[in-house]
């Protein structure tokens, strides 16, 4: 039975890179919608404050922008707004059609990117380990090991590219954008736990419960791991292992997708439609 099973044309290799690539397309646009989404999102807290004389201290989610002044204020924002462009352009480098017919765009870009990362690197790690004796270890290790690992995904992809390892530098740069991106996930995570999950489970509102705790280092593990099974399935000649990453990759679609819904309704739209009720 299992043998007749396997003979079957879908369990053919070219079907089964066929499967992975329509798979990680489907992610891609997924990825898309929420990382656009996701500057409209950052745009329209910090822009239409500005443009119409509001205070943006009463629509940031963060709580510690109401006490921040001085050069804090400035590396908060210098933090905050490159996640526009990030969010934006990111996902472009990723598009091999792009790379191929547009080398300078995809060199340029890439460059912009990095530097952004890594300049949102280091402002979030300052911002997090300035604060003294306020500062909440547990529910910062997550995020400070983020930081670390972007400054080190940064700097191998820069010096790939310049080296013209582009094997190198492809996986690195992948790995770079996942981890540029982890505060993001983070939010997709969260709030795709609370829409499962009809409300806080293992949360609290320092976001050092265990949940929150566990989802700030899996917001970019997790993808780096997934990445990781697809980048060897694209090379893999075994059928089962490439079918295996093929339903890993749906699995980390699937988990895009309800936080991408539940980031859109529980907490970007919300907070867009209290800026455009107060103009």
């Amino acid at each position: 039975m299992s043998e007749s099973i396997l003979r079957h044309p879908i369990w053919v290799l070219p079907n089964a890179k066929k499967a992975l690539n329509i798979t990680l397309k489907s992610w891609f646009v997924v990825a898309l919608a929420g990382q656009w989404a996701f500057a409209i999102y950052i745009l329209a807290i910090y822009t239409l404050t500005a443009f119409n004389d509001l205070a943006v201290t009463d629509f940031s989610p963060s709580p510690n922008l109401k006490h921040a002044t001085g050069h804090i204020l400035f590396i908060f924002f210098a933090h905050v707004l490159p996640a526009v462009y990030l969010s934006m352009f990111g996902l472009l480098q990723l598009i091999p059609v792009l790379r191929s017919k547009y080398p300078r765009f995809h060199r340029i870009n890439g460059r912009v990117f990095l530097l952004l990362g890594l300049t949102g690197a280091l402002t979030g790690l300052y911002l997090q380990w300035s604060k003294g004796g306020q500062t909440n270890i547990s529910a910062s290790l997550g995020t400070s090991l983020n930081g670390i690992l972007i400054i080190c995904a940064v700097f191998f992809a820069w010096r790939f590219a310049l080296q013209k390892r582009f094997d190198l530098h492809k996986r690195v740069a992948v790995h770079a954008f996942l981890l540029v991106n982890g505060v993001w996930t983070f939010r997709l995570y969260l709030m795709g736990w609370y829409m499962v999950n009809q409300g806080p489970n293992g949360n609290t509102p320092n976001i050092d419960g265990p949940m929150d705790i566990f989802l700030s280092f899996a917001c970019y593990l997790l993808p780096m791991l997934i990445a990781e099974a697809v980048l060897l399935a694209q090379k893999q000649q075994s059928i089962t292992r490439v079918w295996v990453s093929t339903a890993v990759l749906a699995s980390g679609t699937l988990i895009t997708l309800i936080g991408v819904i539940a980031a859109a309704m529980m907490m970007w739209s919300p907070r867009i439609l209290n800026v455009i009720s107060a103009i």
